[in-house]
């Protein structure tokens, strides 16, 4: 286990916001989740499990939490294949979009939705990440994880999931992924790159893939309600505040342009809950993790 004093959540999250941490724990292996509470105990503060960064919105200051990564790059790899099924396993630090260049080198289908989603596998699973109405969810066969006392695995069937939302067996509310394996079928490789290349495209042309966010800010409220909608009809599509903007491509998306502070962020979103609420009776639920 490497340690790293008072790291910097701008350095640590995809929208480039967010204060201090008391210190980062970056676990090399499985083993390393047993000397946490040691180490916690010693540092003070909370653990705070953290992937690639690429949906935390961190407050400004000195924050009480000590960041916890699974920095072991284990696989992509083939590890079975029974009746038309093949299975795949990715360790939670190995990016999402290794995974599905993998999968695609293979012939492998399944995930290939998901293509323009950043950050982790740990990640798209802890929040059942989705695109193009593709999930992770339906395609776990397997979830390896720390639970805060023992790592166990949890098979398929006994995941919990719904919309940016996944529960794993037990009582703990917070937990460590530390590797996925996936069940996936064979498909022709050139049907696989075009599908994910005509996605990348289209997600492009409409949301600003290349800016300082943390994507979607808020959740859609129903299926078939769509929070950017709302956010755009209540005026919200590119309205800026203290070096923060809700995206004139996207109105769900809250940009970072080079200059904001997490406090702009919270008011900007607390302005736009409030006017969606008045116009249109809806609440906003925020998709971004707060870190505060």
């Amino acid at each position: 286990m490497r340690e790293i004093a008072s790291p910097c959540l701008t350095e640590r999250t995809s929208i480039h916001l967010g204060g201090k941490a008391i210190a980062e724990l970056l676990l090399e292996s499985e083993n390393d989740v047993f000397r946490l509470k040691e180490r916690q105990e010693q540092l003070g503060g909370r653990l705070f499990f953290l992937g690639a960064g690429t949906n935390i919105l961190a407050a400004d200051g000195l924050l009480p939490v000590i960041l916890v990564r699974y920095a072991a790059m284990d696989g992509p790899e083939i590890v079975g294949e029974s009746e038309g099924t093949v299975f795949v396993r990715a360790g939670a630090a190995v990016p999402l979009p290794r995974l599905l260049r993998f999968c695609a080198a293979q012939g492998l289908s399944g995930l290939e939705g998901l293509v323009g989603i950043p950050g982790s596998v740990g990640g798209a699973i802890a929040m059942n990440a989705g695109s193009f109405g593709c999930e992770v969810g339906p395609h776990l066969a397997s979830v390896r994880f720390y639970d805060g006392t023992q790592i166990r695995d949890a098979a398929g069937a006994q995941l919990s999931y719904g919309y940016r939302h996944m529960r794993l067996p037990g009582e703990a509310a917070d937990y460590l992924v530390l590797s996925g394996t996936f069940s996936l079928t064979r498909k022709a490789k050139d049907d696989i790159s075009l599908f994910m290349r005509h996605n990348f495209f289209e997600k492009k042309s409409k949301q600003p893939v290349t800016a300082w966010s943390a994507g979607c800010v808020f959740k859609n409220p129903a299926p078939d309600r769509s929070a950017g909608k709302l956010l755009d009809a209540a005026g919200f599509r590119g309205k800026a505040l203290g070096g923060m903007m809700f995206s004139p491509l996207h109105a769900n998306f809250l940009v970072n342009t080079g200059k904001g502070s997490a406090q702009a962020a919270f008011d900007l979103m607390q302005m736009a809950e409030e006017e969606v609420r008045r116009r249109f009776a809806v609440t906003l639920e925020p998709e971004v993790r707060i870190l505060s």
